[in-house]
């Protein structure tokens, strides 16, 4: 006997095997089965052509059959590798199902509007998933093994991605330092501003205001939304800032801060959710994505006109720009 005659057992065979150990008869054990008796003796007269020897002594008559040395190490080596199958089974339906693994890349704002939504219905639905979260802005951002990304902007690679929303920009002042209402965007010339670092999208709003006429004087950059806004309170100077980041700081209930529209208003930023073009997606990040989409649907509709904005006024987000990701 060789290795290689070992290799052609098949999981049917031992389960035969432990089907006929367990009920002592080639017959009980097919009707446990579903299987006739002579494919269940077939199967056996496989497994002992594989292990080059009986695996059963058969005295014949009503007595039970009864394992021989050989039958009892392949029974117990067999049991190992059916449990072993039905784990797997066990696993793979679970995937399919929707639990597993995703790693998700964010950033400030979406992990205090977006994400919450996203993870507490992942968790609804599929609670034996893990979920893993990475929080980083760098000025050139790549999926690495992350299973999705999300950013303000799209990013270089082999990358596919879908349209969240639109993100316009407001102001963010002091109670009483500029009328109730819109502001021109050429009040904000020469008046102090805190500001994110010149990362992200950040360059671009800045070159927008300067094209509006508007050159603030920039007195201090952080990329933390709640230091902004607690140089706003102090005083040092007023804040642009994208409406998810007003949103999830919830500034409109906030009596020392007052939100207002640019005049004109600055191009939004727009958020995208990313995902490695060509590679198969798990069930899970599959419905992570349609999920997000939702959410940011929801969102677009219900902003609240008390800091600006009216309901509905936003572009609803867009398709993806390539093929959903298929599920393999």
């Amino acid at each position: 006997m060789y290795a290689n005659d070992v290799l052609d057992l098949e999981l049917r065979h031992l389960a035969a095997l432990a089907a006929i150990a367990d009920e002592g008869s080639f017959g009980r054990a097919a009707t446990r089965l579903g299987y006739t008796q002579s494919t269940v003796s077939q199967q056996i007269a496989a497994l002992e052509k594989a292990v080059g020897g009986p695996v059963f002594d058969r005295p014949g008559g009503p007595r039970p059959v009864r394992l021989t040395p050989l039958g009892s190490v392949v029974l117990g080596r067999g049991r190992e590798l059916l449990a072993q199958a039905e784990a797997l089974a066990d696993a793979v339906d679970r995937f399919k199902a929707g639990d597993g693994r995703i790693d998700i890349g964010t950033f400030q704002s979406v992990s205090s509007v977006i994400l919450p939504s996203v993870v507490r219905r992942l968790r609804e639905e599929h609670p034996g998933c893990d979920i893993r979260l990475s929080e980083e802005e760098p000025e050139q951002p790549h999926l690495g093994d992350l299973d999705l990304l999300f950013y303000d902007g799209l990013i270089d690679g082999d990358a596919e991605h879908v349209k969240l929303l639109d993100d316009p920009y407001l102001l963010v002042a002091g109670a009483g330092a500029f009328p109730e209402g819109p502001v021109p965007l050429e009040r904000l010339d020469g008046a102090p501003m805190v500001a994110w670092p010149l990362t992200c999208d950040q360059p671009a709003l800045e070159q927008a205001i300067a094209r509006g006429g508007a050159r603030p004087r920039i007195v201090f950059r952080t990329a933390v939304n709640d230091t902004l806004l607690s140089m706003v309170r102090a005083g040092l100077g007023s804040a642009v800032l994208p409406w998810l980041a007003v949103r999830g700081a919830d500034v409109p209930s906030d009596d020392r801060l007052r939100v207002h529209e640019l005049r004109p208003a600055p191009p939004p930023r727009a958020v995208y959710l990313h995902w490695r073009a060509g590679r198969t997606q798990s069930p899970l990040a599959r419905r992570a994505v349609e999920i997000a989409v939702e959410v940011a649907a929801d969102l677009t509709l219900d902003a609240p006109s008390a800091i600006g904005v009216a309901p509905g006024t936003r572009s609803r987000p867009g398709a993806p720009s390539a093929p959903a990701p298929s599920l393999g």
